[in-house]
């Protein structure tokens, strides 16, 4: 058995083995996350790089030690000698410093930088340039972008333009992007590694993110949290354009003949997997806001007019208001009513107090 071990085959399976396995990992010609198109992922990937060289200060003279360590105290080092044996020795105060002293000033680096890091990183932060060669100009809008994610897809409005789009995003280069996100249903995860990192999104409530492409491009998106049968395959494109191609690429969805209404949303909010991309040429006003607040259909109170009449007092203070309720149902219209009504009295209220 030892012979075969000490082999000539063996070792030379165990060498191509090695080499298949680096010609893979070279073969990936971009490393996103280390190069990517975006400026707030390209500044990640620096926080990266900085973070491991940090921890290799320590990394390499400790692997390196126990290798010489090793070699040095080895069974057959005929240089040992009895004078190397030293068993009462239990202390030296310059090691100490050095073993404590050196991890300090690593934690202390890398806790200022992941500081410094998070707060200019904040995804709900506006940005403050472009790249690291291009300033951000005064006047420049950013394009907003408001997210669903679906079960299994993603929708897309882009309010400003007034379309939709299922499983594809596209942006002018060096604009600034405000996403605005949400879910239907379960909680997801936003990521185009070539961005921005990824952010979290959760049926009725709302996060946001900040980012900027600088190359023209198609990139890839995806889900990065689990959420289902269909998770695999909920993934988008996202196109970095010209100014132009992007007017060009606005054109063609509106020269669709299809309208993103609440009965076409309910009908696209059911459950499919890999679904091919879609283009709305118009959408229903505040749809999007419908589908934040979740009262899409007929017949539910969105959840900012709920918070309203619970921030007020509740069914308590409405009856005291003269307010009352239908104790089976109460719609969307009647909530809406409600805080109109509320509002009103308010304002009646504060300017009698001035």
């Amino acid at each position: 058995m030892p012979r075969l071990f000490s082999s000539f085959p063996l070792r030379g399976g165990l060498w191509l083995a090695v080499a298949a396995a680096v010609a893979l990992l070279t073969g990936c010609s971009k490393a996103v996350v280390l190069n990517p198109a975006g400026d707030i992922a390209a500044r990640q990937g620096q926080l990266v790089v900085q973070a491991t060289l940090l921890m290799l200060v320590i990394i390499v003279p400790v692997i390196t030690l126990t290798l010489w360590f090793a070699w040095k105290y080895r069974a057959s080092n005929t240089a040992n000698t009895e004078a190397d044996y030293a068993p009462d020795w239990h202390h030296s105060t310059v090691l100490e410093l050095v073993i404590w002293s050196g991890p300090l000033l690593i934690i202390i680096a890398l806790g200022a930088i992941t500081w410094i890091g998070t707060h200019k990183l904040d995804p709900y932060r506006p940005l403050d340039r472009i790249s690291a060669s291009k300033a951000l100009a005064k006047d420049v809008k950013p394009l907003e972008v408001q997210v669903v994610a679906l079960d299994w897809k993603w929708l897309f409005f882009y309010p400003e333009q007034g379309i939709a789009t299922v499983n594809e995003v596209a942006a002018p280069v060096d604009r600034p992007i405000v996403f605005k996100l949400t879910s239907s249903t379960t909680m997801n995860a936003f990521y185009v590694p070539d961005l921005a990192g990824m952010i979290y999104t959760m049926p009725g409530m709302q996060t946001e993110l900040n980012a900027v492409i600088n190359k023209a491009g198609v990139y890839q998106g995806k889900s990065a949290h689990y959420s289902g049968a269909g998770f695999s395959g909920m993934t988008f494109k996202f196109l970095g354009l010209s100014d132009g191609d992007f007017a060009q690429w606005v054109d063609k969805a509106k020269g669709e003949a299809k309208t993103l209404d609440r009965s076409a949303y309910v009908k696209l909010v059911n459950p499919s997997e890999r679904d091919p991309v879609q283009r709305f040429a118009s959408v229903e006003a505040g749809l999007y806001d419908k589908v934040l607040n979740r009262c899409v259909e007929d017949g539910k109170m969105c959840l900012h007019h709920m918070m309203a009449v619970d921030a007020q007092g509740g069914e308590s203070y409405l009856k005291a208001q003269g307010l009352n309720l239908p104790q089976d149902i109460c719609t969307a219209e009647e909530s809406i009513k409600v805080v109109a009504e509320l509002n009103t009295r308010a304002a009646r209220y504060a300017t009698s107090r001035q």
